[in-house]
């Protein structure tokens, strides 16, 4: 999948005369892109139409106009677009405000969280490669990461096939849950895994 380029990035006004289509077009296609596993897992499935909708909802609300700030927005979030054979995912853990000491609990006991994200389905499985980034502490993990999963042409085929059972999972002794992909969302998902 081709990153966004910055030809695609509009103006501050062009963008908001086109906002409010654009940005009802990306919350209905965000339903078939968001998976929750368990009650504090949400995953959301990125391709290059989310990528472009956060790039410009940033410029707007950081009122960012320069060159170089452009070009730093496009950098960072177009790390978030997936690569050709893969799939790109943020991974949201969420608590509500009345549950915060759960929360950072919760969230050291995951730091060890890489390599136990996957999709399954055929006997195929894809392990989730999270991204680390500066300044993260290593003995807790963020409450929103960025996950990368390599999908083989075989579990690319299961995915694409209705009659196959595709499972999200998370195999972690303090969060092990999982979520069957839905029909719609694996839609989304081979649309991703052909798109060149």
């Amino acid at each position: 999948m081709r990153d966004v380029a910055r030809a695609e990035i509009l103006d501050l006004g062009a963008y908001e005369a086109i906002r409010l289509r654009f940005r009802d077009r990306i919350i209905a296609m965000k339903r078939h892109r968001r998976v929750a596993v368990g009650d504090h897992m949400t995953f959301i499935f990125e391709n290059r139409d989310t990528v472009l909708f956060q790039i410009q909802e940033m410029l707007r609300t950081e009122r960012i106009t320069t060159e170089s700030a452009i070009e730093h927005e496009l950098r960072t979030y177009n790390d978030l677009v997936p690569g050709e054979g893969e799939l790109s995912a943020t991974l949201m853990i969420e608590y509500d405000d009345d549950h915060k000491a759960e929360r950072a609990e919760v969230l050291s006991k995951l730091a060890d969280l890489e390599g136990k994200v996957m999709l399954r389905a055929g006997g195929e499985t894809s392990r989730a490669i999270l991204t680390r980034l500066p300044g993260e502490e290593p003995d807790r993990l963020p409450a929103v990461n960025y996950l990368r999963s390599p999908v083989s042409e075989a579990l690319a085929r299961h995915i694409e096939d209705a009659s196959a059972e595709v499972l999200l999972q998370v195999e972690h002794p303090a969060y092990p849950f999982e979520a069957l992909l839905t029909a719609a969302t694996r839609r989304e998902l081979s649309a991703d895994l052909r798109e060149r």
